[in-house]
């Protein structure tokens, strides 16, 4: 049986023709750092929120208030929207969530995704050596890349839900761009977050995103998302990280 993923909207969010970030939970969880900032640095509402019989059992309460664990946050004058899960969602709904996120910002008029990774960091590396590559599922997508000045992945293989958001967008002629950043497998990385940042920012024409504090404030939410992370736990199933093989 297919899992079913229900949007819960909260509020209308029109974003014509403008773009949708998504940002699944994987290694040092640099999407969810790197999500949490933006929402955060431009004050974006939350507007949905997804749920399933197979998403963990749990609330997240920031501000006293209580929150689904997986999320959308827009901003419909600045086009864009934001999907973020702070918890690792079970494998088997990767297919069925990209979709879901898909039909999602159609429905809402934008034109494209940009999902959010984060990729084992090579043995050895420093931290400052963190690398940003990119995806694209068209040529108007690898193009947007090209002129962005965002190398892109020559020859490789992406798992979870940015490889089927990428399958999907490629037969649907939608445009869907994976921005893919080494990380720290360990523990949450402030750095590959920071990258996953500044490489949205170069795509987003419409939307400045100050990266001033981006370091100091992506440091703090390692430990914050660490926290989460154990706090959930016990009711959150081991879930293998998404990977990329060049």
């Amino acid at each position: 049986m297919v899992p079913e993923i229900v949007v819960r909207q909260f509020k209308d969010a029109k974003l014509d023709g403008g773009t949708v970030i998504a940002a699944v939970p994987s290694v040092g969880l640099a999407s969810t750092i790197a999500s949490t900032y933006i929402i955060s640095t431009l004050k974006l509402d939350q507007v949905a929120a997804l749920d399933s019989e197979e998403f963990p059992p749990l609330s997240m309460v920031y501000d006293t208030k209580p929150k689904f664990p997986a999320r959308v946050y827009a901003n419909p004058e600045k086009r864009l929207a934001i999907f973020i899960s702070e918890i690792p969602l079970p494998p088997e709904l990767h297919r069925a969530l990209a979709r879901t996120l898909l039909s999602w910002a159609q429905e809402h008029q934008a034109e494209r995704i940009i999902g959010l990774e984060g990729l084992p960091l090579p043995k050895g590396a420093g931290r400052e050596e963190v690398q940003l590559w990119a995806v694209g599922s068209t040529d108007s997508a690898r193009e947007t890349l090209a002129k962005a000045g965002i190398q892109q992945l020559q020859t490789g293989m992406i798992s979870g839900v940015a490889g089927v958001l990428l399958n999907e967008g490629r037969w649907m002629n939608f445009d869907v761009i994976a921005l893919l950043a080494e990380a720290r497998s360990e523990m949450p990385d402030a750095y590959a977050a920071a990258k996953l940042v500044e490489g949205a920012d170069l795509l987003l024409p419409d939307v400045e995103i100050d990266l001033g504090p981006l370091l100091e404030q992506a440091k703090g939410l390692e430990t914050h998302l660490q926290g989460l992370q154990t706090q959930a736990k016990p009711v959150v199933k081991p879930v293998p990280s998404p990977e990329m093989f060049g």
